[in-house]
C-alpha cells in the first residue's frame, strides 16, 4: 500500500475512531459499565494519536495527547467524567474531526483558526490534567528489589507474577509514555517489587533524548489472568518485548484447567491458550520463532517443535508443556467445530454505484434479448434467456444489497444533536431510537440525514415544551423525542415524534389566511392544515432562534424528500405531540415493477403497492368499484393523464396499497412483471405530478414510472373536497 492509500485508509478510521468516541461518551450517564465506557474512549484517542504519528500529523499527536492524558487520569479513577467534562470531550471530538477533515482535503499542518481552538481546549483540559503522569512513586519493600525478583523468579518463594519488560527505542517517538503502562498495574494489583534496567544505557555522547535505553523487572501480586496483564501493554506491544511468568502457586491450577478443557481437537497453543497460561501474541511470536531459519546454513535442519520455543523463551513453564500434549493427544480424534471470523472489505462507494449502473444496463439487455427470443418463438432459446433473466435477477439482487445500510447509523448521529440542543433551550430531553436495524440504500441514508436532522431540531426546540410548562400541563419534565424506522408495503418509513405542545390548528388557518394562502371561507381537513407548514417561509413561532422555528426550512425538507422519490406527512394533536413521518423507496436504481398500458402509453407501477389485479367490462366515468363489498375509488389513468386513444372493451384495475390508503387503478391491458431500471427525468418534466422516472422497456421504447404516493394523496385530496362537509 502507497503512502496515499495509507492516509486515506487513516482518514477513514479516523472518522469511524471519533464517532465511536462520541457514542461512547454519549452513553456513559446511561450505561452502568462506566469504567468500560472510558476505556473505549481512551483506547480512541490512542488509536488516533498513534497513527497520527506515523504521517508526521504533530498538530494531531499534540492534541490528542493531552485528550488522552485526562482520560488515563478518569481511567485511574483520579478524574470523574461529569457533564462538564464530557461537553469538553466532546468538543475535542469536533475539533479532531475537524482537523481530519483538513488533512482529507491536503491541509497537513493546522491554520490559524485551528491553532487557535486547540490552544483553547487544550488550557481547559488542563484543568484536569495534574500532571501526574510524569512521575512513577517508588515501591517500598523490604530487600533491593532485582535480588527480591530475580530470586522468586529462580523459584526460591514465587507468590506473584514476573513481569520482564523491554521498551522498544522508538517508544518515546511513537507517542507513548512506558511509565503510564507501568502506573495502570496498580490497578489490577500491587506491585511487590520494582527494578529499572540501564544496561542498554549508551554513552552520554551518543544518547539520543528522544530514544528509549530503559527495561524494567516488575513483581506483580494480582488475582488477574495473564490475558488481561498483558492487555495493560496492548498499545505497546510493537515497541517492547514482554515476557509474563504466572506464580507457581498457579500451575497446579493451570494443569487442572487443561485437562477439563472441553472435547474438540484442538493444538498445543489452543489448549494452553484455553487455560489462560498463554496469550494470543505469545503464540504468534514464538510461531513466527518456530518458522523462521535462524541462518542460511540452516534452512534444512528440522524445526524446532513449538514447546520447545515455549520453554525456550520464558512464555510458560515446562510442566505445562507436558500437561497440554497430554491432552492434545486424547483429543487427536474428537471432530473439529471452529467458527470462522467474520471478514469485511472496505469498497470505494463509487466502484459500488458503477457496478450497480452496470447491472442497470445488464438488465436492460436482457430484457431486449428476451423480447427478441420470444419473436422467434425458438424454445430453447426462450429457455437460455429465461435462465439468464433468472440469474440477471439473482445479479441484481446481491448488487443492491452490497448498498443496503442500517439506517441506525444515521439516527447515532442525533444523540448528539439532541444533547447539544437541549443544553443550548435548557431543556431535559431523552432521545429514543427504535428499528435501526432496518435496511435502505446508501445513497438514500446519505441524503436524508439532513432533512432528519432539521426534523429533531425543530421537535426538540419548538415542539418540546419547558419544564415548567410541561410539570403545569401534568407530563414529567423530561421531554421525549423519538425516532423510528420500519419498512411497509416496499418503502422505509422513518417516524420523528415528540410528546411536546403539539401544532395548534387555529394558529396555523390564521397564519394561512394572514399569508393569503387560504381563503377564509375555505375548510380543511386536519391533513391539510399541518400540511400548509411545508409553504416556503411559513412559520407560525413566536421567537425566531438559530435553531429556526418549525416550518422555517420545511418547505426544503420537503423538496429534499420529494427529490428521493419520498413523502412527508404530519400527525399532531394539540398537547400530546406531533410525529411527523417518512416514506422513502428503499433503492433509487432498481426496483420491481409491473407494467400496466393505456392506448399506446406503458406505465410502470412499483410491484410492492399492488394488492391484486381484476379485469372487468369497462365502465365510462365510474370513480369507484365494489370490491368485495368494500367502496374502492379508482383513478382512471386515461382520463389522469387525458390519453387520447380508443377506449378498451374490458379494462383491469390494479388495487394499490400505500400508506394505509387503498385505491384501484383502472388500465387498458395487465403486461406483467418487469424489472425497472429507474432513470430520471430531465429538468422540463421536473413539474410533473405523480411520475417519479422513467426506464427502458426492451423494444427500447420509454415506459413512465408512477409515483403512487403523490397518486395516493391527490385521490385523498380529490375524495375531501367531494365530501359533502366540503
Amino acid at each position: 500500500m502507497n503512502l496515499e492509500a495509507a492516509l486515506q485508509t487513516f482518514i477513514a478510521e479516523c472518522r469511524d475512531l471519533l464517532v465511536d468516541m462520541e457514542g461512547a461518551l454519549l452513553a456513559l450517564s446511561q450505561s452502568s459499565d462506566t469504567a468500560e465506557g472510558v476505556n473505549d474512549i481512551f483506547r480512541g484517542a490512542h488509536t488516533i494519536k498513534g497513527s497520527a504519528g506515523l504521517f508526521g500529523l504533530d498538530h494531531i499527536v499534540a492534541f490528542t495527547h493531552v485528550v488522552e492524558s485526562v482520560l488515563d487520569a478518569a481511567r485511574e479513577g483520579r478524574v470523574t467524567i461529569d457533564e462538564e467534562l464530557k461537553v469538553l470531550l466532546l468538543s475535542c471530538c469536533d475539533h479532531l474531526m475537524l482537523a481530519i477533515e483538513a488533512v482529507a482535503d491536503g491541509e497537513l499542518q493546522p491554520d490559524e483558526d485551528s491553532k487557535r481552538n486547540a490552544g483553547v481546549l487544550i488550557e481547559q483540559l488542563s484543568r484536569y490534567h495534574t500532571g501526574g503522569g510524569t512521575t512513577l512513586a517508588v515501591v517500598a519493600v523490604d530487600e533491593p528489589p532485582l535480588q527480591r525478583i530475580a530470586r522468586d523468579a529462580a523459584g526460591g518463594r514465587s507468590h506473584h507474577w514476573h513481569l520482564s519488560l523491554r521498551f522498544g527505542a522508538d517508544v518515546l517517538r511513537n507517542g507513548m509514555d512506558p511509565l503510564a503502562f507501568i502506573r495502570y498495574l496498580r490497578r489490577i494489583g500491587r506491585i511487590v517489587g520494582i527494578a529499572a534496567l540501564d544496561d542498554a544505557l549508551p554513552e552520554p555522547a551518543r544518547m539520543d533524548p528522544e530514544s528509549c535505553y530503559l527495561g524494567f523487572e516488575i513483581a506483580l501480586a494480582s488475582d488477574a489472568d495473564k490475558a488481561k496483564i498483558e492487555s495493560v501493554f496492548e498499545f505497546v506491544s510493537d515497541d517492547c518485548e514482554l515476557r509474563i511468568l504466572p506464580p507457581d502457586s498457579r500451575v497446579d491450577d493451570y494443569v487442572r484447567l487443561i485437562q477439563a478443557l472441553p472435547e474438540g481437537s484442538m493444538r498445543l497453543g489452543e489448549i494452553l491458550i484455553g487455560c489462560g497460561s498463554l496469550t494470543q501474541r505469545e503464540l504468534d511470536e514464538a510461531l513466527a520463532m518456530q518458522a523462521a531459519p535462524s541462518s542460511e546454513d540452516d534452512r534444512g535442519i528440522e524445526r524446532p517443535r513449538l514447546g520447545t520455543v515455549l520453554v525456550e523463551q520464558q512464555f510458560v513453564q515446562p510442566a505445562l508443556v507436558e500437561a497440554a500434549l497430554s491432552r492434545q493427544t486424547q483429543l487427536r480424534q474428537a471432530s473439529e467445530g471452529r467458527s470462522q471470523e467474520g471478514r469485511s472489505l472496505r469498497i470505494d462507494a463509487d466502484k459500488l454505484d458503477h457496478l450497480i449502473n452496470l447491472v442497470g444496463e445488464l438488465i436492460i439487455a436482457g430484457a431486449s434479448a428476451d423480447l427478441l427470443a420470444r419473436q422467434t418463438h425458438r424454445g430453447e432459446l426462450q429457455e437460455a434467456t429465461s435462465r439468464m433473466a433468472g440469474l440477471v435477477q439473482q445479479v441484481r439482487d446481491s448488487a443492491l444489497q452490497l448498498r443496503m445500510v442500517k439506517i441506525g447509523a444515521t439516527f447515532s448521529r442525533f444523540q448528539r444533536v439532541v444533547h447539544d440542543v437541549a443544553r443550548e433551550t435548557a431543556k431535559d430531553i431523552a432521545l429514543l431510537v427504535s428499528g435501526e436495524d432496518t435496511e435502505l440504500d446508501k445513497t438514500v441514508v446519505e441524503k436524508i440525514g439532513d432533512p432528519l436532522l432539521h426534523l429533531v431540531r425543530n421537535a426538540i426546540d419548538h415542539g418540546i415544551e419547558p419544564a415548567e410548562a410541561r410539570l403545569a400541563c401534568g407530563k414529567p419534565a423530561q421531554g421525549t423525542v423519538k425516532l423510528h424506522a420500519f419498512h411497509d408495503s416496499g418503502s422505509i418509513v422513518i417516524e420523528v415524534s415528540d410528546d411536546g405542545g403539539g401544532l395548534r390548528r387555529d394558529r396555523i388557518v390564521a397564519k394561512a389566511i394572514e399569508r393569503g394562502v387560504i381563503e377564509a371561507e375555505q375548510r380543511l381537513s386536519d391533513a391539510e392544515v399541518f400540511d400548509l407548514i411545508f409553504e416556503p417561509g411559513f412559520s407560525t413561532a413566536e421567537a425566531v432562534t438559530n435553531l429556526s422555528g418549525r416550518g422555517v426550512g420545511m418547505d426544503v425538507v420537503k423538496r429534499n424528500i420529494s427529490a428521493l422519490r419520498g413523502t412527508i406527512t404530519i400527525r399532531s394533536a394539540e398537547g400530546q405531540g406531533t410525529t411527523v413521518s417518512v416514506r422513502l423507496p428503499l433503492t433509487l436504481a432498481i426496483i420491481d415493477g409491473f407494467l400496466v398500458g393505456v392506448g399506446n402509453s406503458v406505465f410502470v407501477v412499483p410491484l410492492d403497492a399492488i394488492e391484486e389485479c381484476i379485469e372487468h367490462a369497462s365502465e365510462v366515468g365510474q370513480a369507484w368499484c365494489n370490491l368485495r363489498d368494500h367502496v374502492l375509488p379508482q383513478i382512471r389513468l386515461r382520463d389522469y393523464f387525458d390519453i387520447e386513444a380508443p377506449p378498451s372493451r374490458r379494462e383491469s384495475t390494479v388495487v394499490i396499497q400505500h400508506a394505509g390508503q387503498r385505491f384501484g387503478l383502472v388500465v387498458d391491458q395487465l403486461m406483467g412483471e418487469f424489472q425497472t431500471v429507474i432513470k430520471p427525468l430531465s429538468r422540463v418534466f421536473a413539474s410533473v405530478k405523480s411520475i417519479s422516472g422513467s426506464t427502458i422497456l426492451g423494444n427500447g421504447e420509454v415506459a413512465l414510472i408512477l409515483d403512487v404516493s403523490a397518486l395516493v394523496a391527490g385521490q385523498i385530496t380529490a375524495t375531501a373536497r367531494a365530501s359533502p362537509a366540503h
